[in-house]
């Protein structure tokens, strides 16, 4: 995750000087400076950037950046304050090609030298508590066991992929339906489930089915014959003869008196 920059302290007004070098290994004296001409004036920011934390010098008006001095610790030589009073500092400054120049500021008011130090002073505080936790972090990682997750000497591992039907000669085959009976279809919308009409059963080779047989007679011929007296069925003028002896002398058939008997012509002649 990328960090951003963030300010932690704004004053609006700052004097810069032009100092002379040090003439001694004691340190900086603000005296020797032309303290009521100030050679600029502008806005001090100072913004941090993850661990690192920057003064920069910018125009109140326009925010164009006059100068800038890195910090990379407190105290250090990059920000050392005078011997002579507590509302005035000597910084390094620097630019894109590292080229680096001493420049002494100040304030009018104490309390904006102080809020200096404070966002100084908390800014490498976190920095270092930030620091031993990750120390911290990475050491119990270290002495933590490590998990082996290779694979052993015959070792094997098994995945099973699923197919679409059809790719895998070996894939289970869909169930067919028995008995021509269709699915039911998915409900309606509105909540009403009507089902698909059964599909007619196909006709096995061997043995064909006679259809069944239709009445000719509708619903309404039905109830009109319900008033209607029942039929009469017609008499067969061969079904009940005049003769008894009609049974017996039915066509097809041959007249006793036709057939030949021995007996008979033996009597007659007689």
């Amino acid at each position: 995750m990328a960090d951003f920059e963030t300010v932690v302290c704004v004053k609006n007004e700052v004097f810069v000087y032009k100092i002379p070098a040090r003439s001694s290994n004691r340190g900086y004296r603000a005296a020797e400076w032309k303290l009521d001409q100030p050679d600029w004036t502008g806005r001090l920011r100072v913004c941090a950037l993850g661990k690192n934390i920057t003064i920069k010098l910018d125009d109140r008006n326009t925010g164009e950046l006059f100068a800038q001095c890195p910090v990379e610790e407190y105290p250090s030589i990059a920000v050392e304050q005078v011997l002579d009073s507590s509302r005035y500092f000597v910084i390094r400054i620097q630019d894109g090609s590292g080229r680096s120049a001493f420049i002494g500021i100040g304030f009018a008011d104490r309390g904006d030298s102080f809020d200096l130090l404070v966002a100084l002073q908390d800014h490498f505080k976190r920095a270092k508590r930030d620091t031993l936790e990750d120390n911290k972090s990475a050491q119990s990682l270290e002495e933590s066991p490590k998990l082996d997750l290779g694979f052993k000497e015959g070792q094997t591992i098994r995945i099973n992929i699923a197919t679409k039907h059809g790719e895998n000669a070996s894939a289970k085959p869909r169930p067919k339906t028995g008995g021509g009976s269709g699915g039911l279809l998915p409900p309606p919308p509105g909540g009403v489930k009507i089902s698909a009409p059964p599909k007619p059963a196909a006709p096995s080779p061997e043995h064909h089915a006679a259809p069944p047989a239709q009445s000719s007679h509708s619903n309404v011929d039905l109830l009109l014959d319900l008033g209607a007296p029942p039929p009469v069925a017609p008499v067969s003028s061969t079904s009940q003869p005049s003769d008894p002896w009609g049974d017996f002398t039915s066509a097809g058939r041959t007249p006793i008196d036709s057939i030949p008997c021995q007996k008979h012509h033996a009597w007659m002649q007689a």
